[in-house]
């Protein structure tokens, strides 16, 4: 294991969002369309693995900044304590991930105050606690996702 601060840089060199014949904006032609174009983190997938669209050099290494620090700190714990802490957190964070059901219009499927308190992310706020990218999506209801859960509706 390695006492790595910043993650590695193993990016592309190249801006894969800039099309080498692409007509740009309506108003400046040769300026590209971020909006237009759709780049920016993907809609699918999970919060751990976070895939991004572009492959800019400082996406992807903000992308891997949180995976580092928290491989620094668990290397730190298991010098310092041995092997059984790193092993506890990681015990305690999965049982806290796995055994919690939240539903959507309570903000299910983001990490619980539980977690963030393990990880160590409680007294921070970054921009995703507050503009989830949710707004405007139509969120099935309490009750309803709740019967789907149980499966009561179907026979």
């Amino acid at each position: 294991m390695s006492m790595r601060i910043a993650p590695a840089s193993g990016h592309s060199s190249l801006h894969s969002h800039l099309a080498a014949k692409s007509a740009g904006a309506p108003s400046a032609p040769g300026l590209h369309d971020t909006l237009r174009a759709g780049v920016g983190p993907t809609t699918h997938g999970s919060s751990e693995t976070l895939q991004l669209d572009s492959t800019h050099p400082l996406e992807s290494r903000l992308a891997q900044w949180t995976a580092t620090q928290d491989s620094l700190k668990l290397e730190g714990l298991r010098r310092t304590f041995g092997m059984a802490e790193p092993i506890r957190r990681g015990m305690e964070l999965k049982i806290t991930r796995d055994g919690e059901w939240r539903p959507l219009v309570l903000g299910g499927g983001q990490p619980s105050v539980h977690e963030d308190i393990l990880a160590g992310r409680d007294t921070g706020c970054t921009w995703e606690d507050v503009f989830q990218g949710t707004e405007m999506r139509g969120v099935q209801g309490f009750h309803e996702e709740l019967e789907t859960k149980v499966r009561m509706g179907q026979q």
